[in-house]
């Protein structure tokens, strides 16, 4: 199948988005000339990496607030980027930016797509997407938005993504006629806006030349990716109290909670299941108190949460990776949604558990210098 040329498919595009383009902190007045401001570009694109618009609104603005250039993110310590970027999620688009804001700082901007790439946390669609809103150059930054616009638009049966280089080839004329950073937020907006996976048609630019709406096809074009069932755990997640002092997991170096500090925490015993690992009477002192449990989800796991405080009239020693923590100190700290919720629910009294709570897994393996964190 021969494709039209992109740049008469898609030139309604341009005065359409002209005239309905959503006002957005990041977005540059003038669409016909270089960004003024590359760095914020860079942090909108970190910061909507699979977070809606309206979640990172004010995260984007009290970042650039804080840190108003890439010189000053590059001087920030990396508690202090965990902690603002607290409740976004997907915390290693933090690191990324971090270090890709050191870089930036020492080398300068890359002048060229290859260069892009090359920075931490710029992959094909963020560098592409770079490139063409903060440098007009006419590079084709593909997301799920675009994907969907241009299958519906070409009538591209089956999932588009393996023709990206096919479609990005075709949109460069487009992109170079119609200016990269307007037709490149243009489509944005036209995929998160009207043609979303229920399209609302009747508003579209382009419905008079969509090859879908033509073969009323909008609904299985694209088609919907499958979706893996996620894995649930379910467990106690404690805040262990002595002496004034918070007994907390240290950040891990790695992994996808890297960088922010955890609850100690231990999966609930099955039915049957010896959930004292100890004697209970060594706990007599403790006092426990609980709140409603939560389910946590995330996009490739959920967690059923209790929330437990559990107060020790004597403390011991931190074991490795751990350490006590001052009540000063422990509202700076950062945190995943989930233990930042359950640090939120401190201050409220609790009740008595409902389910028996294994001190015995929970305190004993802290004790003996192990780590029930899963």
């Amino acid at each position: 199948m021969t494709w039209p040329s992109s740049a008469t498919l898609l030139a309604p595009l341009a005065p359409w988005f002209d005239g309905n383009r959503r006002e957005l902190p990041w977005r540059a007045a003038d669409l016909d000339a270089a960004h003024p401001d590359p760095y914020a570009v860079l942090v909108s694109e970190l910061m909507l990496q699979q977070t809606q618009v309206a979640t990172v609104l004010p995260y984007f603005t009290r970042w650039m607030d804080r840190w108003p250039t890439v010189e000053a993110l590059a001087a920030a310590s990396d508690e202090e980027v965990h902690k603002a970027w607290e409740g976004l999620g997907y915390y290693r688009r933090a690191r990324l930016l971090h270090a890709g804001a050191k870089r930036i700082a020492g080398e300068g901007w890359p002048s060229d797509l290859a260069g892009l790439r090359g920075i931490p946390g710029l992959g094909d669609y963020t560098a592409a997407a770079l490139a063409a809103q903060a440098f007009q150059q006419p590079e084709a930054a593909l997301d799920g938005n675009a994907f969907r616009v241009l299958a519906r638009l070409l009538g591209l049966e089956g999932d588009p993504r393996p023709r990206a280089r096919e479609l990005r080839d075709w949109l460069r004329p487009a992109l170079a006629a119609l200016g990269p950073s307007r037709l490149t937020q243009a489509l944005m907006e036209l995929g998160a806006t009207v043609c979303a996976p229920l399209p609302r048609c009747g508003g579209c630019p382009v419905a008079d030349r969509c090859a879908a709406l033509r073969l009323e096809a909008t609904g299985r074009i694209p088609p919907a990716r499958p979706r893996a069932q996620p894995a649930t755990s379910e467990f106690w997640l404690a805040a262990v109290e002595a002496e004034d002092r918070w007994l907390l997991a240290e950040p891990a170096g790695q992994g996808l909670l890297a960088g922010l500090w955890r609850w100690p925490s231990t999966p609930l015993p099955e039915t049957g299941a010896d959930a004292a690992a100890e004697p209970i009477g060594t706990y007599a002192a403790a006092e426990l108190s609980a709140w409603p449990s939560w389910t946590q989800v995330y996009t490739h796991r959920r967690e059923r949460v209790h929330p437990l405080r559990i107060r020790l009239q004597e403390g011991f020693d931190a074991p490795a990776g751990f350490a006590w923590t001052d009540p000063g100190r422990l509202g700076e700290l950062p945190m995943g949604r989930r233990d930042s919720r359950l640090r939120e629910l401190l201050p409220q009294p609790g009740a008595a558990p409902l389910l028996p709570v294994p001190l015995g897994l929970l305190l004993g393996g802290l004790r003996r210098g192990g780590s029930p964190s899963p």
